[in-house]
C-alpha cells in the first residue's frame, strides 16, 4: 500500500525502545526477580504472576518502572504467603532503583535521523510512563533541542492523541508518529485518520502485543531501522 507523506507538518516520536533501550532492562529485572523468589515458587511462575499484577495495577500506578517494582513487591508478597524477607524486599528496591540508573543506549542511527528530519518538519516526543524517569532519560540521552515539544502521555489511545492534536492545533492528516508498539504508537493514530510508521524492537512487551486480526487493512507502514525514514520522508 502506498502511502503519501507530502501533508506532514509534525512528527512524533516514541521514547523508550524506538529511540533509546528498554524493554531490555524489563527482561533482565525479571530474570533477577524470579532468582529472588526462587525459593516460593517456579520461575514459569514467578514470571506469569509479576505480568499479572503489572498489568492489573496500570490504571493505579501507571507506566513504568516505579509501577513494575509496587508489582515485584506485591507479588513477593503473595507468592511467599507473606513471608518474604526485608531483605528480600530491599533487593527488590534495589533492583528498580538499578534500572532508574541505567545508561542511555541510543538506537543505531537516532542522533543523525532527528537531525536531518528537524531540518524539514517540527518533531515532538509523545512518550508514555513516569514523568521524572522520561524528563530524566530525555536529558541522559542529550536529544532534547531535536524536539518543539515533549508530552508524557498517561495512555496511548485515540483520545490521548485527539487531546494532543488540539494541543497543537494540527490535523490528524498532517501528523505523523514514529515508534515501535503497533497497539501505543501505530493502531491509535491510523485510527484517528492520521499516519503512523511501526519500527519493531526485537523485544515486545506482552501488554503492547496484538493480533493479525487488528493489524489487518490498517494503513501503516514498517520500516526494520530509524534510517529508513529519511528516504521516506525527505
Amino acid at each position: 500500500m502506498e502511502i503519501n507523506y507530502n501533508n506532514i507538518h509534525v512528527i512524533g516520536f516514541d521514547a523508550d525502545d524506538t529511540l533509546w533501550v528498554n524493554e531490555t532492562y524489563f527482561r533482565d529485572a525479571e530474570v533477577a526477580f524470579g532468582k529472588l523468589l526462587s525459593p516460593y515458587e517456579t520461575l514459569n511462575k514467578i514470571d506469569q504472576e509479576l505480568c499479572k499484577a503489572h498489568i492489573r495495577n496500570l490504571p493505579l500506578y501507571g507506566y513504568g518502572i516505579k509501577g513494575f517494582v509496587l508489582s515485584m513487591v506485591e507479588t513477593a508478597i503473595e507468592l511467599s504467603n507473606n513471608n518474604v524477607s526485608a531483605k528480600t524486599t530491599q533487593a527488590i528496591l534495589d533492583i528498580g532503583k538499578d534500572m532508574l540508573e541505567k545508561p542511555i543506549e541510543l538506537l543505531d542511527g537516532v542522533e543523525n535521523v532527528l537531525k536531518e528530519l528537524s531540518k524539514k518538519y517540527k518533531l515532538i516526543l509523545a512518550t508514555k510512563g513516569d514523568l521524572l524517569d522520561q524528563e530524566r532519560k530525555l536529558e541522559k540521552s542529550g536529544l532534547l533541542d531535536y524536539f518543539h515539544h515533549i508530552e508524557v502521555l498517561s495512555d496511548k489511545k485515540e483520545a490521548n492523541y485527539s487531546r494532543l492534536l488540539n494541543h497543537l492545533d494540527i490535523t490528524p492528516s498532517q501528523f505523523l508518529m514514529i515508534g515501535n508498539s503497533l497497539r501505543s504508537d501505530i493502531l491509535p493514530l491510523v485510527n484517528l485518520k492520521a499516519h503512523a510508521i511501526h519500527v519493531p524492537f526485537h523485544t515486545t512487551w506482552i501488554h503492547e502485543q496484538v493480533t493479525e486480526n487488528e493489524t489487518n487493512g490498517k494503513a501503516y507502514k514498517t520500516v526494520k531501522s530509524l534510517n529508513e525514514l529519511l528516504e521516506l520522508l525527505q
